[in-house]
């Protein structure tokens, strides 16, 4: 609204100089849209604390991960969400399993969504509207076996195809608020086997597994030039 104001103001100035109100609006939506970016990346590069968007600060209790990048919590962090402690805070989550197939089903975290392909991920941009300004949080939590390599690069993924989704509103994403679970699956099985469904832990390199470990490896990187015009083309309804 502020900026609009601005803008209009500003146009007022424009006319009574005799100038073109078009043009004038023109350039100063372009200056005001280039200020507004330059702020926001100021915002966020200055504060670590800050949410991708810049809106808030994160509201889950972090602890030091593998990767700078890639905001982490604890396995306690993560029950205290399943049981409820945090609802005061948090709208709605998604725990997001990156493990193959054959391991979701030897024993996942209850109500995990199994996602390990670049498709599955853009599914969750094509299926949700970007949350209300001042709301309470919709957060994602993403994990792996041991979260040190598909977890972190699926969540990176996300974000850079949420960014581009959202390109011409910068920094707003559907998904400000993403975090990884720090140890992963095999973490959070020895601090509460009786969360997980069913309880039990299937490593990814489990000798019964050998065949499905290559078929899924191979399926899980590949992100072709259709599937890419496939998404571009979902993104355009919205």
């Amino acid at each position: 609204m502020r900026i609009i104001e601005s803008a209009i103001c500003r146009l007022g100035e424009t006319e009574e100089l005799g100038r073109s109100p078009v043009v004038s609006v023109q350039s100063i939506v372009s200056h005001l849209s280039e200020n507004h970016v330059q702020s926001a990346v100021s915002r966020l590069s200055e504060s670590q604390d800050l949410i991708a968007d810049g809106s808030s600060t994160f509201c889950l209790p972090m602890v030091r991960g593998q990767h700078p990048d890639l905001k982490s919590i604890s396995p306690v962090t993560m029950l205290e969400l399943l049981n409820g402690h945090l609802d005061h805070t948090i709208d709605s989550y998604k725990v997001i399993d990156c493990r193959y197939p054959y391991e979701f089903a030897g024993g996942h975290i209850k109500g995990a969504e199994n996602r390990y392909t670049h498709e599955s991920i853009l599914e969750l941009l094509t299926s949700q509207s970007p949350p209300k300004v001042g709301g309470k949080r919709k957060i994602l939590v993403f994990h792996c076996e041991f979260s040190s390599e598909r977890a972190p690069k699926l969540c990176r993924f996300l974000r850079q195809k949420d960014r581009e989704q959202n390109k011409e509103h910068y920094p707003a994403l559907n998904y400000p608020e993403v975090y990884i679970l720090h140890g992963g699956y095999k973490a959070f099985y020895e601090h509460q086997k009786d969360m997980c469904d069913p309880i039990g832990y299937k490593p990814m390199l489990h000798s019964d597994h050998s065949a499905d470990l290559r078929h899924f490896r191979i399926k899980s990187k590949s992100w072709t030039a259709g599937e890419k015009r496939r998404y571009a083309l979902k993104t355009l309804r919205f």
